[in-house]
């Protein structure tokens, strides 16, 4: 099962940067977005028969938002981590017969990091969020999680520390999503690669140059590890400010139990 998770930083732009050609020639089986930046009918997708589009919009316009088009068809869709409390389109759920899957969009602190607080609270209750699912099902969780979580998950460490994406804080509200029960795909398979990065600074030359960060991510449920078949980063494909990330499971496989 192929899976691919994409920060667009606005689907409409993206589509007229060859968004779908880059779609049809993936073929996944789920296809996640973030930063869709629109509201409900200000595109029309055309992806074919064979995917379902569930859409998360913000309330604000032009901000935020998420998207799942998935083949496989869920038992449940459900929108934001509590009813009535998510008014930035930043999280959908797909219930699958076997497991969960989890798209987010996690708030950024801003440059200024003004708005650090409310992103550790929003930690808080996505970590309550995931792990009431994980008593059910395992997780799949993928997105733009708005942090580099090690030194070797950016290209100039030492002169961000501390910088929104690379606060103390932010750091341990990822070590603590891991500690609880979850393996990041890309480091389970390349724990020790450098200079692979999701996200670029659209200053003159920086992408050019791979100057980047690693901030978006496919997390698994620790029991799922075993079904991990390919994990990748998609650096060449332009059209956003970030790059898609891909993952590939096996879940059919006799040693994965789900």
């Amino acid at each position: 099962m192929k899976l691919i998770s994409w920060n667009v930083n606005g689907i409409r732009a993206c589509v007229k940067k060859g968004f779908l050609d880059y779609f049809r020639e993936m073929d996944a089986d789920i296809f996640c977005l973030q930063e869709t930046k629109l509201q409900e009918g200000q595109i029309e997708m055309d992806l074919g028969e064979e995917y379902q589009q569930y859409w998360n919009y913000a309330e604000k316009k032009g901000y935020s938002g998420t998207a799942i088009f998935t083949k496989l068809q869920p038992l449940s869709v459900r929108y934001g981590l509590e009813e009535d409390s998510e008014f930035e389109g930043r999280v959908i759920t797909l219930e699958f017969k076997d497991w969960y899957l989890v798209n987010v969009y996690t708030p950024n602190a801003r440059r200024d990091l003004s708005r650090l607080d409310y992103r550790m609270e929003w930690e808080v209750r996505f970590l309550a969020y995931i792990a009431e699912l994980e008593t059910r099902k395992p997780v799949v969780l993928c997105g733009d999680l708005n942090v580099a979580h090690q030194e070797i998950d950016l290209k100039n460490a030492k002169s961000n520390h501390g910088n929104a994406g690379f606060t103390s804080e932010e750091r341990s509200c990822m070590t603590r999503l891991l500690g609880a029960g979850y393996v990041d795909s890309f480091r389970h398979l390349y724990p020790d690669r450098t200079d692979v990065y999701t996200w670029w600074s659209f200053m003159p030359k920086v992408r050019e140059r791979n100057i980047g960060w690693r901030i978006d991510y496919f997390l698994v449920s620790e029991k799922l590890a075993p079904a991990i078949a390919a994990a990748d980063i998609h650096s060449a494909v332009m059209g956003s400010d970030h790059c898609p990330v891909l993952l590939e499971l096996k879940l059919g496989d006799a040693d994965v139990n789900i």
